[in-house]
């Protein structure tokens, strides 16, 4: 499974690009707003420290301006993936977009159904959000289970980009599943380190090598 950090804080993803887990990055305009930064430039500063795709999302409503946004996001770094909605539109400038080679990531996916069109119209990537899914009493896994299915009977090529990840749990699920990719907050990626035997077994340790007097070096 690929690790993307849903995030468009540039610390944050320097730091999780130190650790050799990071496959990717996705932004949304939610979390651009968060960081107070001019958009462009955290695009491109952002594709700077990741090599991996680093999706920025367009947020016109109709084709020809859908197109429009992404000629200007895609000329920012080559590792630029293109966020589109899943809409009638979105998927048409995914369409054109993937035709001219760039890659598409379609979000906002809540169904199967939703999911079964992306990659007919040639998603890169589709991004079913699995939390919003479980705020509203669905079981968002039941979804990736569902996608993970389809896909799988007629071999496409989409790759499935789970968001909208809550908690470590959704990761473990979703990996289990065989999904392709899971873009979280960086907090939600370092919370996968934490158990606590490996706290109390590190505590254990260092308490007996303290008792025996010694140095390494």
């Amino acid at each position: 499974m690929k690790f993307f950090a849903d995030t468009a804080d540039s610390a944050e993803i320097r730091e999780l690009a130190e650790t050799g887990l990071l496959d990717g990055v996705t932004t949304n305009p939610t979390l651009v707003h968060k960081a107070g930064r001019d958009f462009i430039e955290t695009v491109r500063e952002i594709a700077a420290i990741c090599p991996g795709p680093v999706s920025a999302e367009v947020v016109a409503l109709d084709h020809d301006e859908m197109m429009r946004e992404a000629e200007v996001l895609r000329k920012i770094a080559d590792n630029v993936a293109i966020k589109v909605p899943l809409t009638p539109a979105g998927l048409k400038t995914c369409a054109r977009l993937t035709g001219e080679g760039t890659q598409v990531n379609v979000t906002l996916c809540f169904s199967a159904a939703q999911a079964l069109l992306a990659a007919k119209a040639g998603a890169t990537y589709i991004s079913p959000f699995v939390g919003r899914h479980d705020d509203v009493g669905f079981n968002g896994m039941d979804l990736i289970a569902d996608i993970r299915m389809i896909y799988d009977n007629y071999d496409f090529p989409t790759q499935i980009l789970v968001a909208s990840v809550r908690h470590p749990m959704h990761v473990v699920e979703a990996a289990k599943l065989g999904a392709d990719v899971m873009t979280a907050p960086p907090k939600i990626i370092h919370q996968l380190f934490k158990h606590p035997l490996t706290d109390n077994g590190i505590a254990s340790f260092l308490k007996d090598w303290q008792a025996t007097g010694q140095s390494i070096g």
